[in-house]
């Protein structure tokens, strides 16, 4: 059976971190998260996979080439216009050959029996069965009222408060019948928002399977941090790739460390923690659980690495506390910092020093914050979109 990953989204969400790349080329413990998808789907049997391309589409293709150096064959469909879920699906039809296939966004975060799902909807009469998964806040998902015969009565997206009938969410995961192309027109159509309410007021069936494991997707950053969580929570050991230099500092697993990592004197690691090549920690340094730093990166001495999501070319000044932050590549957090929880930092942005990021704050890619601020609102740049709503 084909996969079909939907990677045509402009991730706006999770600005500043989608101006440089492509929602699915976002480091997820310092590999892009659509490798881990692909990853996974080879582990599951899923080797034939076509992958729709829209906004900066070309980085996706030049880094994962044929599939091969994966054990998959990849093939590509480029939107030349938005054309939806659906729609997109569609602009690949002829890539199926007339066959079932399953279809997964490529935003996707997973741990799931997908082979099971595959036979649950072979076994039962339907177009479509949706992937189910009970969600304690569902308001950003679609929402499927399912009765005992695993049959879906009522699908709703989005709900707002007084409209949320069930906790089941859509996990954008879907098995098809090929048949399911008749009913896509060639324009911009979505599988939860027109497709869905369709076939339903058609009086077709749509199944739904509750899937078992682990499933996100990191369409916000919320929802990013939680997924960099988990996978570091799966983390079964140790590893260490070529050389670490360890003056008097005490390491606790387990971790995953690149080649040339040095740190400093009476510094503290504690896993689960991922860190990438010839980076250098300082002196008096405490990188705690649940934190991943990228390749050439620079954390001066006394300084506090909180649950944070690092990428390359970072450099963090002495004396700084990061918590549960993301810091985008080449961006530079000089001396005595503080940057709270939930802050998003774009590439190439330069924190002067005595600097606070209040929580949840966003700062858009190569802004310059003087010396001593408290930074309390996002800070934008005209050279940059400053939406944050939609995909």
């Amino acid at each position: 059976m084909k996969t079909c990953i939907m990677c045509g989204g402009e991730g706006t969400r999770l600005r500043p971190l989608t101006f440089d790349r492509p929602k699915p080329m976002i480091p997820l413990l310092n590999k892009p998260s659509l490798v881990h998808l692909v990853e996974h789907l080879a582990i599951e049997g899923f080797n034939d996979i076509v992958l729709t391309l829209g906004y900066l589409g070309g980085e996706i293709e030049a880094a994962l080439g044929d599939g091969s150096m994966y054990g998959v064959h990849i093939e590509y469909v480029h939107e030349k216009e938005k054309l939806g879920t659906a729609g997109g699906v569609k602009n690949a039809e002829e890539l199926f050959e007339g066959e079932p296939f399953m279809v997964v966004g490529g935003d996707h975060v997973m741990d799931l029996e997908l082979r099971e799902f595959v036979r649950f909807h072979d076994k039962n009469d339907s177009l479509v069965t949706i992937g189910l998964l009970p969600i304690d806040d569902p308001r950003d998902y679609g929402i499927a009222d399912l009765d005992v015969n695993n049959r879906i009565n009522r699908f709703f997206e989005k709900p707002g408060p007084g409209e949320i009938f069930s906790n089941l969410a859509s996990t954008g995961i879907y098995v098809c019948d090929p048949e399911v192309m008749k009913w896509i027109p060639k324009k911009k159509y979505d599988f939860a928002k027109d497709l869905f309410p369709d076939i339903m007021k058609k009086g077709e069936n749509i199944n739904g399977f509750l899937v078992h494991g682990k499933w996100t997707d990191i369409g916000n950053p919320q929802a990013y941090r939680e997924a960099c969580r988990w996978m570091l929570e799966q983390m079964p050991g140790t590893k260490i790739s070529g050389r670490l230099n360890i003056r008097d500092a005490r390491v606790t697993g387990p971790i995953d460390i690149g080649h040339d990592v040095s740190l400093g004197s009476n510094s503290a690691i504690v896993g689960p923690i991922v860190i990438g090549e010839n980076t250098t920690i300082g002196d008096k340094v405490l990188i705690g659980p649940y934190t991943s730093i990228g390749s050439n990166c620079k954390i001066g001495n006394n300084s506090r690495i909180l649950s944070s999501y690092i990428f390359n070319n970072v450099e963090i000044g002495s004396n700084t506390a990061v918590s549960s932050a993301i810091i985008d590549n080449g961006t530079k957090v000089k001396d005595s910092c503080i940057l709270e929880t939930g802050t998003v930092i774009g590439p190439r942005v330069i924190i002067g020093e005595e600097v606070t990021v209040n929580s949840m704050v966003r700062i858009w890619p190569e802004v310059r914050v003087k010396n001593g601020s408290k930074v309390s609102e996002n800070l934008g740049n005209e050279d940059f979109g400053n939406n944050i709503k939609g995909s």
